[in-house]
């Protein structure tokens, strides 16, 4: 990125450039595109000896709460954990949760938080009293809420953290009953949903096989249609790019490339996904979770900096890890037909028109890494109404698939074996209703933003531009039906 262009400002590029498309009034833009409040607060954090739990030092922790757009509520975006948090990130990716929610019809608001620290430095005892302390200070302005503001886990955090949120939440609050919608990526016991672990991972998978079906667009590409056999590179492995592989995987496509912030791996035969999943995991107990300590098979080359992984020769590059990763610097030298965004603002502003100009289709981050919080939206949803996806109609489902195969069965004068008649009769447990919700979504959206792309194409948008006119249609019809802009 450079140096005179911030992330916040890479978004309102690509915000400038699709509203310039639109006829909405410039008062409404600007409305649109503006962050509605920022919090950014400190706390002190006593470092203890865990052995004699005499204080070494007090360290002063910056955190930030952005709430980008109010124009639906509750507001929604996670909470990452990094050293390189600062209050323009969190903005940015406030903003791109407002798009992004717009693009796939959920009906929040986009918000982002962030701490700045560097997780792996404090212990267990240690992020939890952070993450309580966090919590405490969002709930004492007010930027907390199961109808207010609603965080996620992002980089950093997980269930563990978004449970001790809760937990603070419950007992300060005075809404007992819809607490639990305070957060999502709960675990399952707490509220959780089967199935956001992967969400995002899914999401992506549906997305990109949703434009890899389309032969019109693969042709001009030179490929065919069809995830199976294209060569994919994921950077990132992190619940977003493991969770990406595994599916591309399965789904057909080889992967021939892995790359982290320590080095990456190539293998043009490709590698087996779930054994160096396997690896990492271990490793991960071991705290050696490093690339360069994966065994992998012969015929691998391995690369000391992890951005040389980003130009891997593939047919379709997945940048899921942080930001900036794709610049003006390093665009010339991406040699892919398919970037699949799986983190947010994974490229500049002018390295994806740069990219766009070579003819490389962009499957734009605020739409392809849409399934957590598509997904999220269905935990909020079963934390309000108090039941699991599911429970009042799986059984009622199975019996009725049941007595179907019955009758089939005496018509036919033929029986099913068990592991059919089960197949046939297996009625929708919660994981298979998120993963059909979600599958929806993401194909209806991308088969929109085509249409779209289609509309404006003689003026140069591509999927990101699309994409950015969808979502600002659908807040301005907000403020409109509001009667501020009519």
């Amino acid at each position: 990125m450079s140096s005179t262009v911030s992330f916040s400002e890479q978004v309102d590029q690509n915000f400038d450039r699709a509203a310039a498309l639109t006829e909405h009034p410039p008062g409404l833009l600007a409305v649109i595109k503006a962050c509605n409040s920022v919090y950014h607060f400190t706390f002190p954090l006593e470092r203890k000896d865990p052995k004699t739990g005499k204080v070494l030092a007090v360290e002063t922790i910056h955190a930030w709460r952005a709430e980008h757009s109010h124009h639906k509520l509750p507001t929604k975006g996670g909470i990452r954990y990094s050293s390189d948090v600062n209050e323009d990130e969190v903005v940015a990716l406030a903003a791109l949760m407002t798009y992004k929610c717009a693009v796939v019809d959920v009906p929040f608001g986009g918000a982002k938080g962030g701490i700045r620290i560097d997780s792996r430095a404090y212990s267990v005892d240690e992020l939890e009293r952070i993450t309580r302390r966090y919590a405490f200070e969002l709930i004492k302005k007010n930027f907390i809420g199961p109808g207010i503001d609603v965080p996620a886990p992002d980089f950093g955090t997980g269930a563990r953290e978004m449970a001790w949120i809760v937990d603070t939440y419950l007992a300060m609050g005075d809404n007992k009953l819809e607490g639990p919608g305070c957060v999502t990526g709960k675990p399952i016991p707490l509220g959780g949903i089967d199935g956001r672990t992967e969400a995002t991972g899914r999401g992506l998978l549906y997305a990109v096989r949703e434009a890899c079906d389309i032969e019109e667009d693969m042709k001009p590409l030179g490929l065919g249609r069809g995830l199976s056999g294209k060569r994919v590179v994921v950077q990132g492995m992190g619940n977003v790019g493991s969770h990406v592989a595994k599916f591309l995987e399965e789904a057909g496509a080889v992967i021939i490339g892995l790359t982290e912030y320590d080095g990456a791996i190539y293998n043009p035969k490709g590698f087996n996904v779930a054994e160096l999943l396997a690896q990492w995991d271990e490793l991960g107990k071991a705290g050696k979770k490093s690339i360069r300590n994966l065994k992998v098979p012969r015929g691998t080359e391995r690369m000391e900096d992890g951005l040389l992984g980003l130009e891997i020769p593939c047919d379709i590059l997945v940048p899921a890890a942080l930001e900036n990763q794709i610049t003006k610097k390093n665009a010339g030298k991406i040699k892919t037909k398919i970037i699949l965004e799986g983190a947010n603002g994974p490229m500049t502003a002018d390295a994806s028109q740069a990219l766009g100009k070579k003819g490389i289709l962009i499957i734009p981050d605020h739409f392809a890494n849409a399934g957590g919080v598509v997904v999220s939206y269905f935990e909020w949803l079963k934390n309000l109404s108090h039941v699991r996806f599911g429970r009042m109609e799986k059984r009622f489902d199975e019996q009725a698939f049941g007595r179907i195969i019955g009758a089939v069965e005496v018509a036919s004068g033929k029986s099913f074996t068990t592991i059919e008649r089960d197949s046939l009769t297996h009625g929708a447990s919660e994981r298979d209703l998120v993963n059909s919700g979600l599958e929806d979504t993401m194909v209806t959206a991308y088969r929109r933003l085509r249409e779209t792309r289609a509309v404006f194409r003689s003026k140069g948008a591509d999927l990101r531009i699309a994409a950015f006119i969808d979502a600002i249609n659908k807040i301005a019809l907000c403020y409109e039906d509001l009667g501020i802009f009519p």
